[in-house]
C-alpha cells in the first residue's frame, strides 16, 4: 500500500487562495462579507499560511478539495465539519432502542439517515470495555466484530456517496489506542499499550506494529484512528496512563513519530492527541475542565515535543483538547481558544492538517448548548467537530451562524477544505479483504513491540526464569488475562498449577495496593507500573499492557527463554530504572 500524501505547504497556498477569493467579496447570500467575530472571539478567522508551494496539480488532494468547496452550498459546508457518532450496528437497519437513540440524538432512525439528512463529513465508530477511562461520553457501540463493522463501513459509505461531496470519501474513525482504550477487540491483532512500545524505545517496532493496525483498521472500512496519544506522562493521570508512551518527551516523540508513520503507510489517517498535552493534569476531562498551571516555557520543552513529532512525521490531523491553560489562555478550554489553537498549533508548531476536537458531548464542552459550542470550536481553529451532544442543535448553529454573519464563511470554508484535502489524501488507499486481519506477520509485529517492552524493575536479570510448578493470581475481574498467560507459559514449557506453585500475581488497570500478594515470587504490573512501588515481592516485572501478545512475551521471559530488555518509560518510587538489555 502506498504511503498517505501529506501536502501541508500546498494545502497552505490554496486555502490563502480561497480565502482571498471570499474576503474579494464572492460570498453567498446571507453572509456579510467582512463580518466582524462573535463575541468570545478576539482574533481573525484565518491564521497566516506559509509561502506557497509551486503549482500543484489537478489531482493533488488540496487542488480538488478547493474544486469542491468552490461547488458547495451552505448545508454541504457546515456537513463537512460534522462528525457524530449515531446509535447502531448497521447503516440502515437498527433495533427500536438505536432508532430511539437516533431520533433523541439527530431526528433520525438511522445512521445512514443521519449522513443524508446532515450532509456529514464523517462519523465516529463507538464502543468501550472494562477497563476504558473514556466510557463515560461513550453512550452507545457500534462494534461487535470485523465482518459486522465492515458491513456497517459499506453502509455508510454508500449513504455518504449521494452527497453532493460525495466524491470524496467518508471520514470513518474510531478510538483504536490499543491498550485500554480499544474499540475493536474481537477478531484484530491487539497490539500492546503506547507505554509498552515506550519501554521498547524502538520506533522502528512501533512503525511496523502500527502499520499492521492499520492495515487491519483499513479492512474494516475505517480510515481514521483517534490515536495516537501524544501526551507527555508527567502526572499519575488515571485517564492517560499507559495511553501515553511515556514520560520522556523526546523519547515519547519518536514513539509518535512511529505510530503516525505505520498508520499512514497503511492509508489510515492518523491523529495526534491531546493538545497540547493532557499528560500535564491527573484530571480527567470528561467529567470537569483539568487546569495546566506549568509555564508556557515548561509545556513549550515537556509537552509539545511529541506533538511536533507526529506533525513532522506526517500526521493528517491533531485533536485538541478540554484543558485549561493557564499560561496561555485562561480560564479558556483549549477545544475554544484561538490562542492555542490557531496562533500556538499552527503559528508555532506549523500544523497545517485538521484540528478535530475532542468529544463535544464532555462535560467541560457542556457550558454552551451544541449550536454555540460548534460555533465557538470552529472559530478557535478546529476543522472537524467530534461527537457533539444533539446533531440537529450542531447543524442548525453552525448554519445559523454562517447566515448572520457570525460565523465568518472564510473560516467555514477553510476548515471544510482542510477536511476535503484529507478526505481526497486518503481516497487513493486501497481496502484489504478482512483475510488481513490478524495474520502471522501481523500477529509477529505485535508480538515482537510486546517481548522489547518487557521490564525488569526489580531484582537480577538471571534470576527471572522461575523453576518448578508455578500458580497464576490476579485480582478479581481478569480470569481472561490469567488464562492468557497460563496458556503461554504451558506453550513455553512452564507447569501451571492451580495452587502450590510458585506465585506469580498479575495487576492492572485501576489495581492498587491492597490487590497486591506479600506471598508472591513475582508481581506484574499489566498497566501503569506505579503501584509496583508497593510490591513486595522479590522479583518485579512490567509488560505495561494486558494483550495476549504481551502475556507470551512475559511466558518467554518467565520461562527463561527470553530476555527483559525494556526499560520503565515513567518513574516509579522506590525503584530503579536499570534495564537488562544487552
Amino acid at each position: 500500500m502506498g504511503r498517505v500524501s501529506t501536502t501541508p505547504r500546498r494545502v497552505a497556498a490554496v486555502l490563502v487562495a480561497v480565502t482571498m477569493l471570499l474576503a474579494s467579496g464572492c460570498s453567498q447570500p446571507g453572509q456579510r462579507p467582512g463580518s466582524a467575530p462573535a463575541s468570545g472571539s478576539t482574533s481573525p478567522s484565518t491564521p497566516a499560511a506559509p509561502d506557497p508551494s509551486p503549482t500543484a496539480t489537478p489531482d493533488d488532494p488540496a487542488t480538488r478539495a478547493a474544486a469542491l468547496v468552490a461547488e458547495l452550498g451552505d448545508e454541504d459546508l457546515v456537513g463537512q465539519v460534522l462528525m457524530p457518532y449515531a446509535y447502531g450496528d448497521r447503516a440502515t437497519q437498527v433495533s427500536a432502542g438505536s432508532a430511539a437513540g437516533n431520533r433523541a440524538l439527530a431526528g433520525v432512525d438511522t445512521p445512514a439517515e443521519m449522513i443524508e439528512k446532515y450532509r456529514l463529513g464523517g462519523l465516529i465508530l463507538v464502543g468501550f470495555s472494562a477497563d476504558d477511562p473514556t466510557q463515560g461520553n461513550q453512550p452507545t457501540t457500534n462494534v461487535d466484530n470485523p465482518k459486522q463493522v465492515r458491513e456497517l463501513t459499506t453502509g455508510l459509505r454508500e449513504a455518504a456517496g449521494k452527497l453532493a461531496a460525495g466524491a470524496a470519501p467518508l471520514l470513518i474513525g474510531t478510538d483504536q489506542e490499543y491498550g485500554v482504550v480499544t474499540r475493536v477487540t474481537e477478531g484484530v491483532t491487539l497490539l500492546p499499550s503506547a507505554l509498552a512500545a515506550g519501554a521498547a524505545a524502538d520506533p522502528a517496532l512501533t512503525e511496523a506494529a502500527w502499520r499492521a493496525a492499520g492495515t487491519e483498521l483499513a479492512a474494516m472500512g475505517i480510515n481514521v484512528d483517534f490515536a495516537p496519544v501524544a501526551d507527555v506522562l508527567v502526572t499519575r493521570s488515571a485517564v492517560i496512563g499507559s495511553r501515553s508512551f511515556g514520560a520522556d518527551p523526546q523519547r515519547a516523540g519518536q514513539q509518535v513519530g512511529g505510530a503516525v508513520r505505520g498508520l499512514q503507510a497503511a492509508g489510515v489517517a492518523a491523529t495526534v492527541k491531546h493538545f497540547p498535552g493532557h499528560g500535564h493534569s491527573a484530571d480527567d476531562s470528561h467529567q470537569d475542565l483539568p487546569v495546566l498551571s506549568q509555564s508556557r516555557k515548561k509545556l513549550a520543552a515537556q509537552a509539545w515535543p511529541p506533538f511536533t513529532a507526529g506533525i513532522e512525521a506526517g500526521a493528517l490531523a491533531v485533536m485538541s483538547a478540554h484543558l485549561d491553560v493557564r499560561s496561555v489562555d485562561p480560564g479558556v478550554p483549549a477545544t475554544f481558544s484561538y490562542k492555542l489553537l490557531t496562533e500556538v498549533l499552527r503559528g508555532e508548531l506549523g500544523f497545517q492538517g485538521v484540528v478535530v476536537t475532542d468529544g463535544m458531548n464532555m462535560a467541560p464542552a457542556r457550558r454552551w448548548g451544541p449550536g454555540e459550542a460548534a460555533v465557538r470550536a470552529l472559530k478557535a481553529g478546529n476543522d472537524l467537530i467530534l461527537m457533539p451532544p444533539n446533531v440537529s442543535q450542531a447543524y442548525d448553529g453552525l448554519l445559523a451562524a454562517l447566515r448572520d454573519g457570525s460565523l465568518p464563511r472564510a473560516r467555514l470554508v477553510e476548515a471544510a477544505t482542510r477536511v476535503l484535502t484529507m478526505k481526497f489524501s486518503l481516497a487513493g488507499a486501497p481496502t484489504p479483504e478482512l483475510s488481513a486481519l490478524a495474520t502471522p506477520a501481523h500477529r509477529a509485529a505485535a508480538r515482537a513491540l510486546a517481548a522489547a517492552a518487557v521490564t525488569v524493575l526489580r531484582g537480577r536479570c538471571d534470576e527471572v526464569a522461575i523453576r518448578g510448578p508455578v500458580t497464576v493470581t490476579s485480582s478479581d475481574g481478569r480470569a481472561h488475562t490469567r488464562t492468557a498467560l497460563t496458556e503461554a507459559l504451558t506453550e513455553a514449557g512452564v507447569r501451571v498449577v492451580p495452587s502450590g506453585g510458585t506465585i506469580v500475581h498479575l495487576v492492572g488497570y485501576g489495581d492498587r495496593a491492597g490487590d497486591l500478594r506479600a506471598d508472591a515470587a513475582v508481581t506484574v504490573a499489566m498497566d501503569t507500573p506505579y503501584v509496583l512501588g508497593q510490591a513486595k515481592s522479590p522479583t518485579l516485572l512490567a509488560t505495561y499492557s494486558s494483550s495476549r501478545a504481551s502475556m507470551e512475551a512475559l511466558a518467554d521471559v518467565l520461562a527463561g527463554k527470553a530476555t527483559a530488555p525494556g526499560r520503565s518509560p515513567v518513574p516509579v518510587s522506590g525503584l530503579s530504572a536499570t534495564t537488562c538489555a544487552g
